[in-house]
Order: C-alpha cells, then sequence, then structure tokens
C-alpha cells in the first residue's frame, strides 16, 4: 500500500522498500527529487534550488532525515535543473551524472542565466555516463535509465518497474506535455518518446513530473490532450 505523507509544499512517498520526496524550487518552480533506501543511501536528481531558503530546506531534510546522498543524476540540463548542482556538489563531493547529448546544453547554462538574470554560474563538470538501458543503483534497488529525447536531446528518465514510478523530467507533465521551442527540442521527437517509451509502460506506473503534479501513465494515455 502506498502512503503520501506531506509538509507544506512537499509530498513524501513510500514506495515499500524506496522512499521518494519532492520539492518546488526556483523561479520555474521546478520539482527536485530525492531517492533514498532503507539505508539511507540517497539519490539527489535535477536539484533546482537556487535561493538560500531553498538550499536550507534541501539540507536541513538531508541532514534530519540522516540520508547519504551518493549520486546526483539530471534527467537534462535546462537551466532550471541544474541550479542547485553547484551546493550539492559543495556540500557532498558529488559531481552531476548526464547523458553526453547534453553537454552542450549544460555548457550554455551561463548564458541563459544572464538573459534571465539568475546566477548559474560555477556549473561542476559532469560525468557524461548515463545511457539508455544502464541502471541507477541503491543497493539491490535500481532504477533503468530511459533515453527519452524531445524536450532536451539527451533526456533520460529513471524507472523502477518495481515500484512502479518514473521520474520523467519535463517529457511528461499531467495533461501536457514538456516544450519543444528551446535549443535542441523537437516537438515530433518528444511525441514519439511519450508514444514508443513511456506509453509502453503499465497504466498504474507513477510519473514524476519535472513541473507539477504528478499523474500516471494510464491517466495521460486517456486524458492528455496532445496525444489522444
Amino acid at each position: 500500500m502506498v502512503k503520501i505523507l506531506k509538509t507544506g509544499n512537499l509530498a513524501a512517498q513510500i514506495l515499500r522498500m524506496l522512499q521518494v520526496q519532492h520539492f518546488t524550487f526556483n523561479p520555474f518552480q521546478e520539482n527536485t527529487w530525492l531517492i533514498w533506501n532503507e539505508h539511507k543511501k540517497c539519490l539527489v536528481i535535477d536539484p533546482g534550488c537556487y535561493t538560500s531558503a531553498e538550499k536550507e530546506t534541501l539540507l536541513n531534510f538531508i541532514e534530519s532525515n540522516e540520508l547519504i546522498p551518493i549520486r546526483l543524476l539530471n534527467t537534462h540540463c535546462h537551466i532550471d535543473h541544474v541550479l542547485g548542482n553547484p551546493f550539492i556538489q559543495q556540500q557532498f563531493g558529488l559531481v552531476p551524472e548526464i547523458h553526453p547529448l547534453e553537454i552542450p546544453i549544460l555548457n550554455a547554462v551561463e548564458q541563459y542565466g544572464k538573459l534571465w538574470g539568475i546566477n548559474s554560474e560555477n556549473q561542476p563538470a559532469p560525468q557524461a555516463t548515463l545511457n539508455d538501458g544502464d541502471r541507477i543503483y541503491l543497493d539491490e534497488e535500481y532504477l533503468n535509465i530511459i533515453y527519452t529525447p524531445g524536450h532536451s536531446p539527451g533526456e533520460v528518465s529513471f524507472y523502477s518497474e518495481k515500484y512502479n514510478f518514473i521520474i520523467a523530467g519535463d517529457v511528461l507533465f499531467r495533461e501536457s506535455i514538456g516544450r519543444t521551442d528551446l535549443p535542441g527540442g523537437n516537438h515530433s521527437t518528444l511525441i514519439d518518446t511519450i508514444r514508443e517509451r513511456l506509453f509502453t509502460l503499465p497504466d498504474n506506473t507513477n510519473v514524476h513530473c519535472g513541473h507539477g503534479d504528478s499523474t500516471t501513465i494510464g491517466h495521460e494515455r486517456k486524458h492528455n490532450p496532445f496525444l489522444t
């Protein structure tokens, strides 16, 4: 049975042996995700914390729950999803892991930050090691990496078949889809990705999005106006 805990704008979803927590950060209202196991080993996915208060919120949660961050993962490297990468590196000595095709996107972050008046300097150099079909391990538990381009050329999603959830970045939203007007975006590629890579998952798969509320594959298959 899945139990939902809510504290303010945070929601913790206890998934048997894995726990998932999200935070909504920065002016773009981006969702940052933590996933950890019973041994407190923790994955940090798309840290978007930007202000001092946001950084303190994330750090306090990690410390109060005695979590041990072991990997920093980015679904993709648009500015709103990487603003907290320098902070995570500073606090825990982790460098971001990304798909190789996201390197140019990450390299452009500082330029986009200047356009929007957002300080995004000092992004740590990544490890370009996330590839389709690989696995991210938390001891005996794991997430499958699924290559999901279209919103961004090297975007990946993290899927747990065992616990029926996927961290889908900005590919699929509740009754919407990711934008494709940014550099590297492609609408037809995104639609093909959703139909061929996400809609092949079971209907009860929980989709944890990069913005807004979570949804399910079944709900989007029936009600998403971009895909019906």
